[in-house]
């Protein structure tokens, strides 16, 4: 039997061993590691600097109070408050949707919706660079998990074609990608998702994780910017990055998030979120979707467009180095000069791709940004 430590200094020698890092100071532009170094932080996904907000803390605060810490059990037995119906109802509304329904993580959302909705002798189509949850929750769904690369439609179509001579007429394609992609931060073609879906008869699940709060009107997505989210069947996301707490969520039409109610297994078998939690989020999109909204994506759109000549697509900015050895030696240099901003490697990305991955958030400040181009002209 192979010991962990030999699996560790297997790791090790490859780049690939991962440690927690301990920080002693809340999320923020700023954050404090636990031996007292205070850096910049161009890492985390708090992308409108909620994650330590006042408005937020004394929301929550006073959300624990009104309706306690703990929900008791699962939604399906006596879990289900006030708080998360309220939530939901919120949600979609936001969205302009019928339904929603709330997860623990956005792990769990993915997961639960993929392997809910899908069996054997059904199909997964996604794109090659999803998220892991989204491939993990194809490959507990038992359904024929096929990939197409990264953002090709022709590719997509061809798998789609495939597909549908290859199934039963009872059998569910379902085409998976984000709208957003966590690792490149570019945005997927959704135009012509849509086109392929509906010409063959396939859903469409959309991960709107790294666009929810930031992009479009109100923050609602990069479907709601192009006019499309109409025509996507089921919209997930998370209220861990711009909205700052924790949790996730799916929306579509009733039918569809009545479904996942009785067949998402992350979410029959979990103990509900913290209704103080659900509120808290409920006052969070209240936010996002207003004028103070409006005035975070402006600071955070400011400080991408500062960043670079080119038009942002996202808040994600990777600078591609290759080999694990100097991504990781670049991090710790720009760790000495007083920035965080973690090396990404294999396999959150592909072998040969490893990456600085610099996100910026509405709380940093033009001298922060320029600060941030200097040590990095400093490392070339």
């Amino acid at each position: 039997m192979r010991s962990p430590g030999e699996e560790l200094a297997d790791l090790a020698g490859k780049g690939l061993k991962r440690s927690l890092r301990h920080l002693d100071s809340p999320q923020g532009r700023s954050v404090v590691l636990h031996d007292g170094a205070e850096l910049l932080n161009f890492s985390s996904n708090d992308y409108l600097g909620l994650a330590n907000d006042d408005e937020l803390k004394t929301s929550f605060a006073e959300n624990i109070h009104r309706h306690g810490v703990g929900s008791g059990a699962s939604r399906l037995v006596c879990g289900t408050l006030d708080p998360h119906l309220e939530l939901e109802e919120s949600l979609a509304a936001l969205k302009n949707t019928e339904a929603a329904l709330t997860f623990s993580t956005g792990f769990a959302t993915a997961t639960g919706i993929i392997s809910g909705l899908c069996r054997k002798g059904d199909v997964v189509i996604a794109d090659k660079l999803s998220h892991a949850s989204l491939i993990d929750g194809s490959r507990l769904s038992e359904a024929t998990l096929r990939v197409f690369a990264h953002n090709d439609l022709n590719q997509l179509e061809q798998r789609l074609k495939w597909a549908r001579e290859n199934t039963d007429e009872s059998a569910r394609i379902l085409v998976v990608t984000e709208s957003v992609f966590s690792m490149d931060g570019d945005r997927a073609p959704l135009e012509g998702i849509i086109e392929l879906k509906d010409r063959y008869d396939a859903l469409l699940l959309v991960d709107e994780a790294h666009a929810f709060g930031i992009i479009g009107p109100q923050g609602r997505g990069l479907g709601s910017e192009e006019g499309l989210d109409h025509r996507i069947d089921l919209q997930m996301g998370t209220f861990s990055k711009a909205v700052g707490l924790s949790g996730g969520y799916v929306c579509g039409s009733r039918v569809w998030i009545d479904l996942l109610i009785n067949r998402a297994r992350s979410f029959i078998y979990s103990t509900a979120p913290s209704p103080a939690l659900a509120a808290t989020i409920t006052d969070a999109l209240a936010l996002i979707a207003g004028k103070r909204g409006d005035e975070l994506r402006s600071a955070l759109w400011a400080r991408l467009e500062q960043f670079s000549d080119e038009t942002p697509a996202s808040a994600i900015v990777p600078l591609i180095i290759g080999e694990n050895e100097a991504a990781l030696a670049a991090a710790e240099r720009l760790q000495e000069k007083g920035f965080l901003v973690p090396a990404i490697r294999y396999p959150t990305v592909p072998p040969g791709t490893a990456r600085l991955r610099l996100t910026f958030s509405a709380a940093h400040t033009e001298a922060d940004v320029e600060a941030l181009k200097a040590a990095l002209a400093d490392l070339t």
